[in-house]
């Protein structure tokens, strides 16, 4: 199964990759940023804003799209792709982190984990069967395996069993997608690697995962509350133990440093929420790190946000005017902010492909770094 992914160069200094992820929807090239559409849209943006800012992939979330508006009625209208307007991958998590967010919500047991609406308080329950059957449903180019994210911190014996559970679980969330047809129709499965802050379990849960065969991997259980240094410890310890001819993906994470310096540890794929989430709020990014448009001093600053980046942001409005909008509570200031923020990210993970194929990634994106904290 490793042909769908091709390794296309690699860094000198760092485990930095460059790769090509095929899928069923189209080619993604790696490092990748995937924006997240958790509720079947990137929020605030349309899909042609999407494509203009050069989003390759996007995510959907199997539990909230399965509570509503239902993954039946998604496939009867034509699976995810055709009911949200995208004709680009998608990745769709498995609901495994709402096992952790969720938590005072649900009972986790061998079988699945049981929950109760966070909507209406309705029980449901998602299994290794359901996921995949919801995920088919929705037509998603990488269907994530259920796993059980551990929190942090977390005692060793109770990693330990939420493990062994994510390991059953993967197993059989790849019979399902091979008896089922969806494999082999071209679709994929990635399997999730946790062990929270211990080494020797996720060396082993990756060496387990590993042996299973399945189309890419993701490091789980990161950013659940510990310390930055700690995260990037345990991506460190995850990702020299996954097969180097398939996509890495690190879930949830980060800023854009964060993001920099995992491509550098040898992982090809990352969402999060933050460049949307904050540019609701008014924070945007740039080169030196991020502003809050909402201070008086951007009230009569006509420059763009950041000079030179070609988004519609950016090439049309100035800080002052965006800074009137977030003022006058207009909507516009939330969409405007999340085009560039996205770009931003997107924009980045462009520089580091080409700074992989130039051969200079290690030297680059600590220069990168140190000018965006500051330390230049």
């Amino acid at each position: 199964m490793a042909s769908h992914f091709q390794l296309l160069g690699k860094d000198a200094t760092t485990a930095a990759r460059r790769g090509r992820l095929a899928t069923l929807h189209g080619d993604v090239e790696t490092p990748v940023f995937m924006p997240v559409g958790t509720q079947g849209t990137v929020k605030a943006v349309t899909p042609v804003q999407l494509r203009e800012i050069g989003a390759q992939i996007i995510l959907g979330n199997t539990y909230h799209l399965n509570l509503r508006p239902g993954s039946e009625l998604i496939r009867d209208l034509g699976g995810l792709h055709r009911f949200m307007g995208w004709d680009g991958p998608i990745l769709t998590d498995s609901g495994g982190f709402q096992v952790f967010s969720l938590a005072k919500l649900r009972t986790i047991g061998d079988d699945g984990v049981s929950f109760q609406s966070h909507l209406d308080g309705a029980a449901l329950f998602l299994g290794p069967g359901e996921v995949m059957g919801i995920q088919a449903n929705l037509g998603s180019d990488i269907a994530m395996v259920l796993d059980e994210c551990p929190p942090w911190p977390v005692d060793r014996d109770a990693c330990a069993l939420a493990c062994a559970r994510s390991l059953r679980w993967a197993r059989r969330c790849r019979e399902i997608a091979e008896g089922s047809g969806f494999l082999a129709s071209g679709h994929h499965v990635f399997a999730i690697a946790q062990g929270s802050t211990y080494d020797d379990l996720r060396r082993e849960a990756a060496e387990a995962l590993s042996a299973l065969d399945f189309s890419g991997y993701a490091v789980g259980g990161v950013s659940v509350g510990e310390p930055e240094a700690e995260m990037l410890k345990q991506v460190g310890a995850t990702t020299p133990f996954l097969p180097a001819d398939k996509p890495r993906y690190t879930m949830g994470l980060g800023t854009p440093p964060q993001i920099l310096r995992m491509v550098a540890l040898g992982v090809d794929m990352f969402d999060c929420v933050l460049p949307t989430r904050v540019a609701r709020n008014g924070l945007a990014f740039t080169p030196q790190g991020p502003i809050n448009l909402r201070n008086e001093k951007f009230r009569d600053d006509g420059r763009p946000l950041v000079e030179g980046l070609g988004n519609y942001t950016c090439r049309n409005f100035s800080r002052a005017y965006l800074r009137h909008l977030f003022a006058a509570g207009e909507m516009l200031g939330g969409t405007l902010l999340t085009i560039h923020n996205l770009h931003f990210f997107l924009d980045l993970m462009g520089q580091a492909r080409n700074h992989v194929e130039a051969g200079d990634f290690g030297p680059w994106h600590q220069g990168w770094i140190r000018r965006y904290e500051g330390s230049d």
